[in-house]
């Protein structure tokens, strides 16, 4: 008995030490959720390959992968990265992307993301997103993000929204598609409120074939539409 618990012993020692010496080969790289690739799989391996000296053939016990992990969360397309080994030494790479909800277009160029930060453009793929113009600052997109965030979330305002404009007053601003009037939303409290006002609005001048009657759809008063006819 003694001498049967001794073999496996030695026997699980020997595999976990060849499985601790043996060589990572390519890495396998995944992206969860969106299927449209802001980052691909060759920028993806160039981060490993740049932060790892080049992780094929490197033995499974030099590998910090803590350290691959931090390497590819610093990109600002990944919001999240796991990084782990097979028992055949293959390295997995498992990437969760940013979403951009906004398309900042002013005295630069950049996406708002899912989470209010700033995203760079890509390269790869353009989102399909509403436009942002106006007096927008980067390290201030608090009222940017609270309206295009509710606009991803409203399928009417997503199927209609196709650009925010702030002012210099921080006030906001919607243009709706084939709409020649400016929607006045003004700061983003009672917002809710405001966009119910909006589809109201919307619904009745459409019946009564008037939508493109008005200059301005003013939504800031309680409880009222306020429009100004061209």
């Amino acid at each position: 008995m003694f001498a049967l618990a001794a073999l496996v012993v030695f026997l699980f020692a020997f595999a976990s030490n060849r499985n601790s010496v043996r060589n990572i080969s390519n890495p396998n790289i995944e992206f969860k959720g969106e299927s449209d690739l802001f980052i691909t799989n060759e920028n993806v391996s160039k981060l490993l390959i740049q932060n790892f000296k080049g992780v094929k053939n490197v033995p499974k016990e030099t590998l910090d992968l803590n350290e691959l992990e931090n390497a590819l969360k610093s990109n600002p397309m990944i919001k999240n990265a796991e990084v782990y080994v097979a028992v055949n030494g293959t390295l997995n790479a498992e990437i969760e992307q940013k979403t951009p909800i906004a398309r900042v277009s002013t005295n630069a160029s950049y996406y708002v993301d899912s989470d209010g930060f700033s995203m760079p453009l890509s390269s790869n793929f353009s989102a399909r997103v509403p436009l942002v113009t106006g007096y927008v600052e980067k390290n201030n997109l608090k009222s940017i993000y609270i309206v295009a965030n509710k606009i991803k979330e409203d399928e009417f305002l997503k199927k209609h929204v196709i650009e925010i404009h702030q002012g210099i007053d921080k006030a906001v601003y919607l243009k709706l598609r084939q709409c020649q009037f400016l929607v006045q939303i003004g700061d983003v409290t009672f917002l809710d409120k405001k966009i119910n006002n909006l589809k109201a609005f919307y619904q009745k001048s459409m019946k009564e074939n008037t939508l493109n009657s008005y200059s301005k759809v003013n939504l800031q008063f309680d409880n009222q539409v306020v429009c100004t006819k061209i």
